[in-house]
């Protein structure tokens, strides 16, 4: 799907990274169901039999509507680790951190990439700037990705997140490109395309789950996987 706009060549490439460029929902589930066993093994009268993964979730979303962005992603993880625990008439601010440091080593150690997304950068790396503008707070270098990044952009070292413009301008800067030079790639029509097309850039929906879209917001490209994506880069 293409649309009619006119744009000087891209040089530069962001990537989304979470659900984009790796299983983020897999990876951080099963961290979850680590810690929920670790909290059992600490609370063991029975009181955390009840906690699930969706509800340790739900609790997390909670906390995730009232900070609206404002702080950064360790700090919501472990405010939402803080009200787990109030959940179940736990008060302990050192198993409170214990537990939010276990998680995230865990959920950084168990990043899966989908296999398409090394082929897909090393078939650009020669040829255009690469880099990542994300809302969450996992650095490429920890996934088996060091090298291929110009660019960084995580939403919580910048105080702006996507699909707020201010986020594609610091992209944009960092690769010396302006915003018709910039391709973006992500899995969300409201963060990642709305975001970059807003910001004067082109958006690449990548849609694995072949989901349908009845947002109104109407990608300039839309592909299953990054298996094409040097293809059309060599067309732009």
């Amino acid at each position: 799907m293409v649309r009619a706009r006119r744009f000087a060549p891209v040089t530069a490439i962001s990537f989304d990274a979470d659900d984009t460029l790796w299983d983020f929902q897999k990876a951080m589930r099963h961290s979850l169901a680590l810690t929920l066993k670790e909290l059992r093994r600490h609370v063991a009268d029975g009181r955390a039999d009840c906690l699930s993964v969706n509800e340790v979730i739900r609790i997390r979303e909670g906390v995730v509507e009232e900070y609206l962005g404002t702080a950064n992603l360790t700090a919501v993880r472990l405010e939402g680790f803080r009200r787990t625990l109030a959940a179940i008439g736990v008060t302990d601010e050192t198993l409170t951190h214990y537990l939010t440091r276990f998680y995230l080593s865990h959920r950084f150690s168990h990043i899966e990439l989908f296999p398409d997304v090394v082929p897909a950068l090393d078939a650009l790396l020669p040829r255009f700037t690469l880099g990542l503008i994300s809302n969450g707070n996992t650095c490429p270098d920890r996934c088996g990705l060091a090298g291929y990044f110009r660019f960084v952009i995580l939403a919580e070292d910048h105080g702006v997140e996507k699909p707020d413009s201010g986020i594609f301008e610091v992209a944009m800067r960092q690769a010396g490109c302006s915003a018709d030079q910039l391709l973006h790639v992500g899995d969300s029509l409201a963060a990642d395309v709305k975001g970059a097309m807003d910001a004067g850039a082109r958006a690449v929906w990548l849609n694995r789950q072949a989901q349908p879209n009845d947002s109104g917001i109407m990608p300039d490209y839309e592909m299953a996987t990054l298996s094409g994506l040097p293809a059309l880069c060599d067309g732009l």
